[in-house]
């Protein structure tokens, strides 16, 4: 495809091709399911740009498996999702924060298992702040039956074939890895077509940016609040006071972080005991994007991509970003608990 300037613009199904056929033997199935998700982020996209103007802004009256009250657009997301998934027969079963346990897709046997954040900061939706899905893809484990079962599903973030996100926000972006970097894709209305933005992109090892709730900060653990400190005082030599950056949209805060640099944190808390943020359906596939791209994500004390989940809606606290950032963070726990335990 060319633009109007005569340069040369690649589509995200001629990049998923051609990423495709530098392995010899891919059966292309991965590619349609990467495609199946553009597909529906499209039609998601269509209609977050025109909810003021629709019957679907608002709450559809229900409740989700965490008790959070639903919106009529995170019930469309989920289902735009699930059924562009359905289509393809390469999916055998999707988890969604949407839905209670497990679905059952048409291919029992389909080889890929699905995680789904379906619309990330919902929140937002009535106030037109920038909101995104998320999705974690891993290889069902072969067996001789074709039983699905939710223990199929439950895989550390480092077993994850591809991860990615949408951005609904000034513009649609969708940005994705494999394990081979990250890329990332702008939806251009006038074509309808998500159009290569850059590739293999790398974050700052360091960022002046913190982004985490303060209105939480009085049960926040001492080691954190110390650091949050840290980053307000003032030191010209390590550029700081940091800025601070809270959207509320965990999709939104960490493409800023991705692009500018810094951290994002959703700590445990005394209201959140193991932290409110979802494995694996937020924490494993952004910590993928942002490993991806030179980051590091940690729980305070482990990787989280190396987490060994045990509930498919299994909670966690979360730092994540510039590796400078998160190293900082780590050193200012470890002290802490190290206090504690003398």
């Amino acid at each position: 495809m060319v633009d109007k300037d005569n340069s040369r613009l690649e589509t995200l199904e001629e990049y998923i091709i051609q990423s495709q056929n530098k392995f010899p033997g891919a059966t292309g199935e991965l590619s349609q399911l990467l495609r199946d998700i553009g597909l529906a982020a499209k039609i998601i996209s269509r209609e977050v740009n025109k909810a003021g103007i629709t019957n679907i802004l608002g709450f559809d009256g229900s409740k989700n498996i965490h008790g959070e009250a639903v919106k009529k657009l995170d019930l469309f997301a989920d289902q735009q999702l699930i059924s562009a998934l359905n289509r393809s027969m390469i999916t055998c079963m999707v988890i969604s924060e949407e839905n209670d346990g497990i679905v059952k897709l048409s291919s029992k046997g389909g080889k890929y298992i699905v995680f789904l954040d379906p619309l990330d900061g919902s929140s937002n939706i009535d106030v037109n702040v920038s909101i995104g899905s998320i999705f974690s893809v891993y290889m069902r484990e072969p067996r001789f039956d074709s039983t699905l079962r939710e223990s199929d599903a439950l895989q550390p973030g480092v077993r994850q074939v591809a991860a990615g996100y949408v951005l609904y926000g000034s513009s649609t972006i969708l940005a994705y890895t494999t394990g081979l970097g990250v890329s990332v894709f702008t939806l251009d209305p006038s074509i309808g077509e998500f159009i290569l933005s850059e590739k293999k992109i790398k974050m700052p090892e360091h960022g002046g940016i913190y982004s985490i709730n303060e209105g939480s900060y009085n049960s926040w653990d001492p080691g954190l609040k110390k650091y949050i400190k840290y980053c307000q005082d003032e030191d010209a030599e390590t550029g700081r006071p940091y800025s601070a950056r809270y959207i509320g949209s965990m999709v939104a805060d960490i493409h800023r972080t991705l692009i500018k640099g810094g951290i994002f944190i959703y700590p445990h808390s005394k209201k959140y005991p193991s932290g409110k943020l979802r494995l694996m359906y937020e924490c494993n596939p952004l910590s993928f994007i942002i490993e991806q791209a030179g980051g590091m994500a940690t729980d305070g004390k482990k990787r989280i991509m190396e987490l060994e989940p045990n509930a498919i809606h299994q909670q966690t606290p979360i730092y994540i970003g510039s590796k400078k950032n998160v190293q900082k963070v780590m050193e200012f726990l470890e002290k802490h608990e190290a206090v504690e335990q003398e």
